[in-house]
């Protein structure tokens, strides 16, 4: 066997498993865990559209929580005022949200670094306010509830696939944990090849790659339309998960942790945006409440911490950021790296 093919067969074999267990779970965890796994392949989906703009192409956006939005808004606009059935309103809002993208990387060109995550960030914060303005249209503060609709799958009475009958959690874990490993594949192809390399040499030096012929236009806005365009399949997921938005379903501190999530699980690495997915669907909703059981009493200011308090959770939450960021600057994909290396030397 070739070095090439030896070192594509790993990554591959590793998917495949990983994809086969995925698919296996919900026989093995109750309803609600296959719920929060959804959300976590939504999450997943999201943090690999961010990674292609942030962690190949070294642009920062604090706003890509205004595109799920986008996604999410479109499906329950579809779904609600068009009977049009879920799972095909999703390839629409990643079209629509991908176009979002795209023009908005058309003006972002002539900035970069902080600004470029001010003007994103800005996104985030002024599509509150513009989805309330248009009421008539988005539901304004009110929503749009899509519970109990015709056009959500399985939301009352279970549905059957390939013979099996499946509650609105599993069916959602199963729509969203494919959606997730068919983008993740659509996303190794695309940074393997020639495309992934450009936008490397984009993030790496904008000077060398104009050197070398690459289209800094072209690529940073086929950046930005393709990661806004997985955020829209995203807030489309979460938008059918939650059967109703409003403006407080995509907050603005969504934009802030899904930057999180791309951090913790390492930056220009698809393996670790499934760390990064846990990691900021757990901690919100579970591992910052649970973390006064597994905190020593001695630890001075925490030892005595109620998580039940307001506010204590938060400060758990930036607590083990902060950790993370001193023990793996590089992510988990970084540690992960590491641990393949020292492997490989006990081999040879």
């Amino acid at each position: 066997m070739s070095g090439r093919a030896r070192r594509l067969g790993v990554p591959i074999a590793a998917f495949v498993t990983l994809a086969a267990l995925a698919l296996l779970l919900p026989a093995f965890v109750s309803d609600f865990r296959a719920q929060q796994f959804a959300y976590v392949s939504i999450y997943l989906i999201a943090l690999l559209g961010l990674n292609v703009l942030t962690g190949y192409t070294g642009q920062i956006s604090l706003g890509h929580g205004a595109f799920m939005a986008i996604g999410g808004y479109t499906t329950a606009i579809l779904m609600a005022d068009h009977g049009v059935k879920d799972v095909w309103t999703i390839p629409v809002a990643a079209l629509v949200a991908g176009l979002a993208g795209f023009l908005f990387g058309i003006p972002a060109l002539r900035l970069s670094g902080l600004y470029l995550a001010l003007a994103t960030f800005a996104v985030a914060v002024a599509l509150p306010g513009l989805i309330k303005r248009f009421a008539g249209f988005t539901g304004g503060g009110q929503g749009i509830n899509l519970f109990g609709t015709d056009e959500l799958t399985a939301s009352l009475t279970p549905v059957t696939v390939l013979g099996q009958e499946l509650s609105f959690n599993n069916w959602l874990y199963y729509l969203s944990t494919s959606i997730a490993l068919v983008l993740y594949v659509v996303a190794w192809l695309l940074l393997r090849g020639r495309t992934g390399r450009a936008l490397r040499s984009v993030r790496d030096s904008e000077t060398a790659a104009v050197s070398f012929g690459v289209s800094l236009a072209r690529y940073k806005t086929l950046a930005f339309g393709v990661s806004a365009a997985y955020a829209g399949v995203a807030g489309s997921l979460f938008a059918i998960a939650t059967t109703f938005v409003n403006p407080d379903t995509f907050p603005i501190a969504l934009s802030i942790f899904l930057l999180v999530g791309v951090v913790v699980g390492g930056l220009g690495s698809l393996v670790g945006m499934i760390a990064g997915a846990v990691f900021i669907h757990f901690m919100q909703t579970q591992w910052a409440q649970d973390a006064e059981s597994v905190i020593p009493d001695w630890l001075p200011f925490l030892g005595d911490l109620d998580t039940d308090s307001p506010g204590a959770p938060a400060l758990v939450f930036g607590g083990v950021l902060i950790a993370l960021m001193f023990v793996l600057p590089d992510g988990v994909a970084g540690l992960l790296q590491r641990l393949w290396k020292a492997f490989a030397r006990v081999r040879s």
